[in-house]
């Protein structure tokens, strides 16, 4: 997975993110765990908004548009089918379906084979995002760790209100070497689908991704 996003040409480059971190703040890092059989990305935000604001970001086309990859098509119910088509690359649309949706703290959803979690906790006037990608192949965790992270991100500056001041596929470029060093070599042996790499180049080659 490698998120789109729009650029704000008149952001600098350091600017600051709606979770109280800069675009290379270590603690926004995914961890990688491995359960019962399964491989689990894992990523904690802290966001200076409350629930109902970072709850818009997640579930509203206009919001989603910002950060999300895909559209997200159907009814925010459970048991719901989803249809999702990508906005910026050449590829077909998946299907996949609703699993948990209570608003404003939880949305697990089916999307192709991987399964998606959000789970948004009020404090106070803050909130923490706490998001869990299970994915069905060892090997694309260090591809999907930087392209969800990019992705978080970006809905960091939706949240906000501001445009991010880099788009997500620069952004992944940025990331894939850390994820790669991090995860180790045994998660990194899938790299982008050619369809995202004719839309935006290949990452120059990090090691560990073929």
């Amino acid at each position: 997975m490698i998120c789109p996003g729009s650029t704000d040409p008149d952001a600098p480059p350091g600017a600051e993110l709606a979770m109280d971190a800069d675009l290379s703040e270590p603690d926004d890092l995914g961890q990688l765990h491995r359960r019962d059989g399964q491989v689990l990305l894992t990523f904690r935000r802290r966001l200076r908004y409350p629930a109902e604001t970072v709850w818009r970001v997640l579930t509203e086309p206009d919001h989603l548009a910002a950060w999300f990859p895909t559209t997200i098509e159907g009814e925010r119910t459970v048991g719901a089918r989803l249809r999702f088509s990508f906005r910026d690359i050449d590829a077909d649309p998946f299907d996949g379906e609703m699993l948990a949706f209570d608003p404003p703290s939880l949305m697990e959803l089916r999307w192709g084979v991987d399964v998606l979690r959000f789970e948004v906790e009020a404090r106070g006037a803050e909130s923490v995002l706490v998001f869990i990608a299970v994915v069905d192949e060892l090997g694309k965790s260090a591809r999907d760790g930087a392209g969800w992270h990019s992705c978080l991100d970006l809905l960091g500056y939706e949240v906000a209100g501001r445009p991010a001041p880099v788009s997500a596929p620069d952004r992944w470029k940025e990331l894939r070497s850390t994820y790669v060093d991090r995860f180790g070599p045994e998660a990194s042996t899938i790299g982008p689908p050619p369809q995202w790499e004719d839309a935006h180049g290949s990452g120059d080659g990090d090691p560990g991704l073929q």
